[in-house]
């Protein structure tokens, strides 16, 4: 869907790994996850040879670290495992060695925990590019940091320097790097989204006048240019990812103004979602206008984005796993039990973080949900929402508590 020029820079990673190390029996690929929803930015990855049969006592921990309060998934690469938790008024971006946990390094500042209604800390993931880490606070501190060494290359504050609309549970979305520049919703009347230049942090382009909200922006292809999604506080904005011009905008207004999901691209198809009983809606992007095709009640993704896998969605819809077809948006099956969790996908199974802290491997399927495996991974917190990640033969989980634990999920 993405043009390879719009899309190397998310691959870095994975070509790195994925073409030169084999690491399970058979033909199995070791992938890294650089960024927020993996190198495809669509929450599958492409590893495969990583196995779903586990010991009576569940998949073996390697190791288990803790790195503060919040809500911050994790991004793998080239050995490196990035992520970001709060402690003591304190927010710190953690750089551990992916096979053992052990600290590399460690950037940190002052900032609130400011728990509303949940835990608090951030809840933006670390995008890996280029030798080069992004991250966002709440509080709108965005850095550039050397992934080598935590050194820091540039930072700005979203807030001190473009006046935004206050963001009632602060910034969670992730940096979307694309080619040279660095995309973020900001918020403010004349600077809705952002790019900023991501080696120098000089402003590109700034467009669209509509609050933020929480949705990580995504890239896509149409007609010879590239677009990129904003999902904010008004609903849907569709910007030139070349200059940030208003290309097309769907009102999709909810509670608090909070559209948290990443939209799902499908040609020119594309996929919203939102807790608070809104509800989903598939929209098609045809000569500069956003047409809803079909909109339900059946899939409302709080803040945990659903993936697309031949044809079909699966996610959250509130407290319940479900699976939905992608064209009508017809109700395939779904499952109680698994609380406010989150999801990716690889090799044709969904891995899951429920929110007691259970890491459960299931079938993407559309005929009937069937559980593979469950084990009790990251308990002790109230919640646990973080996207759990696999990359490299292992899954790493995490609760808003901040505990980590890395488990073996190599095949024989």
């Amino acid at each position: 869907m993405l043009h390879y020029l719009e899309m190397k820079t998310a691959h870095r990673c994975l070509l790195t790994f994925c073409l030169l190390t084999l690491v399970f029996s058979g033909a199995g690929f070791a992938v890294d996850w650089p960024c927020w929803r993996g190198p495809s930015r669509n929450g599958i990855s492409e590893e495969t040879g990583w196995t779903a049969q586990w010991p009576s006592g569940g998949p073996r921990q390697l190791w288990k670290a803790n790195v503060g309060t919040g809500c911050s998934s994790v991004s793998v690469c080239e050995g490196r495992l990035f992520t970001m938790g709060n402690a003591n008024e304190t927010d710190t971006v953690f750089c551990l060695d992916a096979m053992t946990g052990r600290e590399i390094w460690k950037h940190s500042y002052a900032c609130p925990l400011a728990p509303n209604l949940f835990e608090g800390g951030p809840g933006s993931t670390p995008v890996v590019d280029a030798g080069r880490v992004y991250s966002l606070s709440r509080e709108g501190d965005l850095f550039c940091l050397e992934a080598a060494s935590g050194k820091l290359l540039w930072k700005t504050n979203l807030k001190s320097d473009f006046s935004p609309k206050t963001i009632k549970w602060g910034y969670n979305a992730s940096v979307l790097i694309w080619n040279n520049l660095a995309i973020i919703d900001v918020g403010s009347p004349d600077a809705q989204t952002v790019a900023f230049d991501k080696v120098t942090g000089n402003v590109v382009w700034k467009g669209g006048s509509e609050p933020a909200s929480y949705g990580t922006a995504m890239p896509f292809a149409d007609s010879g240019r590239t677009l990129v999604t904003s999902f904010n506080g008004f609903g849907l904005g569709l910007l030139d990812a070349k200059d940030g011009r208003e290309v097309a905008k769907f009102p999709w207004k909810t509670q608090y103004e909070i559209n948290a999901a990443t939209p799902i691209v499908s040609g020119n198809k594309i996929f919203i979602s939102s807790g608070y009983n809104h509800g989903c809606a598939l929209l098609e992007f045809q000569s500069g206008t956003l047409t809803k095709i079909w909109e339900n009640k059946k899939m409302r993704n709080q803040f945990s984005s659903s993936v697309l896998y031949k044809d079909c969605l699966y996610g959250f819809d509130d407290k319940s796993l479900a699976c939905l077809d992608f064209a009508t948006g017809e109700e395939k099956w779904r499952e109680e039990g698994l609380g406010l969790g989150s999801l990716m996908l690889a090799d044709g199974k969904l891995i899951i973080n429920s929110s007691k802290g259970e890491l459960v491997l299931a079938e993407a399927s559309p005929a009937a949900y069937k559980e593979l495996a469950r084990a009790s991974v990251v308990p002790g917190a109230k919640n646990c929402w973080v996207v759990p990640v696999l990359a490299n033969g292992r899954i790493y989980c995490k609760n808003n508590k901040g505990d980590i634990v890395c488990v073996d999920a190599g095949g024989k």
